[in-house]
């Protein structure tokens, strides 16, 4: 009787999982439950798995909230499941409140006691809670009742539990939480015996309870798949469909007469209409062919471009072929689920693909998979403590503090704890996942209520995991910003110099000398997935000069193969090929390509199958578990067990079976598909070929699309190092985002810190309908700017057309604010301005670098290194360090990132540099060194350190480091004033902004460290 029960996804305020909420009802006798949680259906599918599980009828329901409990709908069937949720879809979508009587014919609606409407229909009850019977003498609609016991909670016990879950939710104190938003403390799993003797005087409602349950018949097929079924309306046109489109597909990619890939295509064609999956390749290629018409470029990656139907639909970009990719490991018989396509656009044009894709198919079909933010211990514990009342700091103390380390004496302290690691996992609250679109064959309210997040897409209340246990296979429609590169590149090249790319003429790259000379020697910066210090150092480790290296360095760069041991393996394998042994004849037989090395996902199929001989469905299983791809540890554990009995009977001894398991699981999380590095490589090339011949117009496009590795100032050193002359912002050429002209490069005023987007408009809608501006004064009358942002504008340099200097700018304007009298609007003569004589200032280069840094972030107009107090520049440059091996040296480096790497000796850190020939170099600090000589920020350093060179890569182990002193910023006298106020009559009383020095007084008072 239990047809109002409550999960933990009802959120900040069920205390159960819907396993504990179903193994409870087991332990109560329950031969039927209703899940009904708050505004959520989150937990309906995973509450039906469990039902059955335990021989339990599930019964699924909502109960629909404003402040409080308004009605609580059960679903007879699927049909009924629909109308709950487009009740609440209706009220999620359009912001409307819930109707106070919903239409719903194939629901039971049960009020509240005393909230029931009059003349009830068939299918309407009012629920009476136990405490509530004594309330039913001479009541007259008695026969419409039925026995509503809510549990919440699995005891009593957990009702401080759920106090704080409702303190969290209106974010007060556990004291002062409305009581009418609280369940009752005895809202359990009230006995069935004495609950029926509550009633016993009004067997009826009893009746009305059993009779809902009987006619509430919910029933789901979890084997279905649940996406759009057909593309054109019909199995057998879709079929056509694909195999017209693969045919063109193949002569446009092969040519006319390839046997091998119209072999290939044909058997493929074969598997995804017996899985009947021809639908979703439709689907995306409709996607993909808006995409070329709209002149996006996108990049399909990740298992999908194992197929080559993908590829001859453009839906990928590499050949299967080419490199021995399987189809087998995207789409196979055995699969129990298939998988999805991931396919990156460029930032700017994801949103139109979004708005195409929601607009093209069915709105009532299409919707974001959800996701669901679970509580942390660290936040929970503030959260809890701060409900429970404890103090700030004590809050910050135990929020800091590792559980164990914590004094539970006090008794509040204690409670605390327990409660924040008992929250620590629940669900908090709902999301949309960042790229996950369902396509579904039937509207989505048959399976979900749907949520509307700030992104303005509907979205289902399940995550991607419940969404592929129902039968949904999700589109991935991401965005990158290294696609926003190549793409403003192209368009660069051809509105500029009317040069035309085929950025996807990939295969001439991938043979081009120039490219693979700078691939090997890690001249990447600015290129996708290659530019990190990491991937650099890599390259250069390896070599990496043709395509299939790189293919395998974007996976061996992934935490698991570095984590496992086999990232040095295989740089040391590579660089001396004729002298390893394999690690077991298996190893030889099925991986070496990659000298006997697991490099890719599918590597783990292929030993889990050669070595322990699993089945491929079981080796599929191993890896999607060990990827993240499924919640179900019971799987995982069955096939490890099956993994090692298997090994057993083969005779393998045990610590090589152990071996081979540690490093299955080391890295099969962290690294790619083969498909996936593949597809990462093509867009390396293509980056690669745009900085290498075109490679001002492509750091124009790196900064305009501020995606990368390194912060803009990077960016602007790597143009200028290829021959670009970078100009601060110009009032009269530059524009929102920066923008070449030959070899000039103006920075864009979307860089200069302070100017808000408004200002910007207005500059540069004055330049387009009125031509330049002539002259300060000329700018003011056009451009309503206020005298903040003029200052700025002067400071940056902005007007430096007029040949007039900073300070005599910043006078003038200063000046002129105060002159110049604010007209009324209807005065049709404008009032002259006064003219003053302007005394005569001097400004040196330094103080144009400090403005630069300020206002910019980094200085343009000289090197760093020009600010520091020493003319020592170091003794060793980058060009020379290989001549160092084992040699300690002292180097000058000015600070462009820092890694922190965990260790069992604490932090260590990698740092990247610059040399003052502009050249880069990496260092390691190691913790013990680290505690003596710590990062200060950014900035120059002396570095003494030793060299080291690990298969042709030099780096520095520091020994010892000290950031170096900037000179005093003249801009500032002794009082800390600018000298142009200084210049400027005190009577005037301009405006002066606060300019914070730079560096920090800390920095110039630094002394030169000689050691």
């Amino acid at each position: 009787m239990f047809l109002n029960c409550h999960s933990y996804y009802s959120l900040r305020y069920g205390t159960m999982s819907v396993e504990e909420l179903v193994s409870n009802g087991v332990a109560t006798g329950a031969t039927a439950l209703a899940l009904t949680d708050i505004n959520a259906t989150t937990g309906v599918f995973d509450f039906i798995k469990a039902c059955n599980g335990a021989s339990i009828k599930p019964i699924v329901g909502l109960e629909f909230w404003e402040e409080s409990c308004k009605y609580i709908g059960l679903a007879k069937n699927r049909e009924g499941f629909k109308e709950l949720n487009e009740i609440l879809t209706q009220r999620n979508l359009k912001k409307e409140p819930l109707p106070d009587r919903p239409m719903a014919d194939n629901v039971f609606l049960i009020y509240p006691f005393g909230k029931e409407p009059k003349n009830l229909q068939e299918n309407e009850f009012i629920g009476v809670r136990p405490d509530q019977v004594n309330k039913l003498l001479q009541y007259p609609n008695i026969s419409r009742c039925v026995p509503l016991q809510p549990v919440t909670m699995a005891a009593t016990s957990d009702f401080t539990f759920h106090q704080v879950l409702r303190s969290i939710d209106n974010n007060t104190l556990v004291s002062k939480v409305d009581k009418t938003t609280l369940a009752a403390p005895h809202d359990t799993f009230f006995p069935f015996q004495r609950l029926q003797q509550r009633f016993s005087v009004y067997p009826e409602v009893f009746k009305n309870a059993e009779r809902i349950i009987e006619d509430c018949n919910f029933e789901f097929d979890f084997s279905t798949p649940k996406n759009k079924k057909y593309y054109t309306g019909s199995k057998h046109s879709d079929r056509q469909l694909l195999e017209s489109l693969a045919k063109e597909g193949i002569v446009r990619r092969y040519g006319k007469g390839n046997l091998e890939a119209m072999k290939r295509v044909a058997k493929e064609i074969d598997v995804i209409d017996k899985l009947d999956f021809a639908g979703y390749f439709l689907i995306t290629w409709d996607i993909i062919r808006y995409s070329q018409s709209r002149g996006f470029f996108h990049v399909g990656r990740g298992s999908g471009a194992n197929s080559v139907v993908s590829y001859c639909l453009g839906i990928t970009n590499i050949c299967p072929i080419e490199l021995n990719l399987y189809f087998e490991r995207f789409l196979n018989s055995s699969r129990k689920t298939p998988p999805d396509f991931d396919i990156d656009w460029s930032w700017k044009d994801r949103d139109d693909i979004l708005d195409y894709i929601f607009k093209r198919f069915d709105s009532r079909c299409t919707a974001f998979t959800g996701t669901v933010a679970k509580f942390k211990y660290r936040s929970t514990i503030r959260e809890v403590g701060k409900a429970l009342g404890l103090p700030k700091e004590e809050l910050d103390i135990l929020s800091k503090a590792r559980a164990t380390a914590i004094d539970l004496s006090d008794p509040i302290v204690s409670q605390v704890v327990d409660i924040g690691q008992r929250l620590e996992g629940f669900p908090n609250q709902r999301s949309v996942h960042s790229c996950g679109v369902i396509i579904s064959e039937e509207p989505l309210t048959y399976y979900t209520a749907l949520d509307l997040p700030p992104k303005g897409f509907p979205t289902v209340q399940f995550d991607m995991y419940i969404g592929e246990d129902i039968g949904f296979e999700k589109f991935d429609i991401l965005s990158q910003r290294g696609i926003g590169h190549i793409n403003e590149c192209v368009e660069i090249l051809k509105e500029n110099r009317g040069v035309e790319i085929d950025i996807h003429a990939v295969d001439s790259f991938k043979d081009d000398p120039l490219l693979n000379e700078k691939l090997a020697k890690g001249e990447t910066l600015g290129c996708f997935y290659i530019e990190s210090p990491a991937m650099r150092g890599l390259l250069r480790r390896l070599k990496c000069d043709n395509y299939p290296v790189l293919v395998a360095a974007s996976s061996i760069i992934r935490p698991g193969v570095a984590k496992s041991g086999m990232m040095r393996e295989y740089i040391q394998r590579h660089n001396d090929p004729e002298n390893f042994e394999y690690f077991h004849p298996v190893f030889e037989e099925q991986l070496a390509d990659t000298y006997g090395i697991m490099v890719y996902q599918e590597d783990v199929i292929k030993i889990a199958e050669g070595f322990a001989k699993l089945d491929p469905t079981d080796g599929d299983i191993l890896r999607r578990a060990m990827s993240g791809k499924t919640r179900s540890i019971k799987e995982l554990d069955a096939i490890k067990g099956k993994f090692f009995a298997n090994c057993k009977e083969l005779g393998y001894d045990d610590n090589l079976a152990q071996e081979v398991y540690r490093q299955i699981e080391s890295f099969a999380g962290y690294s790619f598909c083969k498909a996936h590095s593949a597809s990462y490589a093509v867009e390396s090339y293509q980056s690669l070929y745009l900085k290498t011949y075109y490679p001002i117009e492509f750091m124009v496009a790196v900064i305009n699309n501020f995606g990368g590795f390194y912060r803009t100032e990077v960016y602007v050193h790597e143009a200028i190092r290829a021959g670009a002359t970078v100009h601060a912002p110009c009032i009269n050429t530059s524009d929102y985002n920066t923008k070449v002209v030959g070899n000039e490069i103006y920075l864009g005023f979307i860089h200069v810190e302070g100017l808000n987007e408004e200002t910007i408009k207005t500059i540069l809608l004055q330049r387009q309908q009125q031509d330049l501006f002539l002259s300060l004064d000329d700018f003011m009358s056009r451009a309503n700017v206020g005298l903040e942002h003029l200052q700025t504008l002067v400071y940056t340099g902005a007007f430096r057309f007029t040949g007039c200097s900073k300070s005599e700018l910043i006078i003038q304007v200063r000046m002129k604010f105060v002159a110049t009298k604010p007209q009324p609007l209807q005065q049709l003569f404008q009032s002259p301005t006064r003219d003053f004589t302007l005394p005569e200032l001097e400004r040196t280069p330094i103080e144009d670098a400090f403005d630069e840094v300020e206002i910019l972030g980094f200085p343009i107009s000289i090197q760093p290194f020009d600010l520091l107090k020493t003319n020592f520049r170091g003794d060793v440059f980058v060009k020379d360090l290989l001549k160092y091996q084992g040699q300690v040296v002292r180097m000058l480096g000015y600070l462009i990132s820092q890694k922190p790497v965990p260790t069992s000796r604490g932090l260590m850190y990698f740092g990247t540099w610059i040399d003052h020939q502009g050249e880069y170099f990496d260092t390691t600090h190691f913790p013990d060194n680290l505690q003596r000589y710590p990062f200060s920020g950014g900035g120059c350093y002396l570095l003494r350190g030793k060299v080291a060179v690990d298969f042709h890569f030099p780096t520095i182990e520091i020994l010892q480091m000290a950031k170096l002193p900037y000179k005093p910023d003249p801009r500032y006298g002794e009082e800390g004033q600018s000298k142009e106020r200084k210049s400027v009559n005190n009577d005037i009383n301009p405006w002066i902004p606060q300019r914070a020095p730079y560096p920090s007084k800390d920095d110039r008072d630094r002394s030169f460290n000689n050691s």
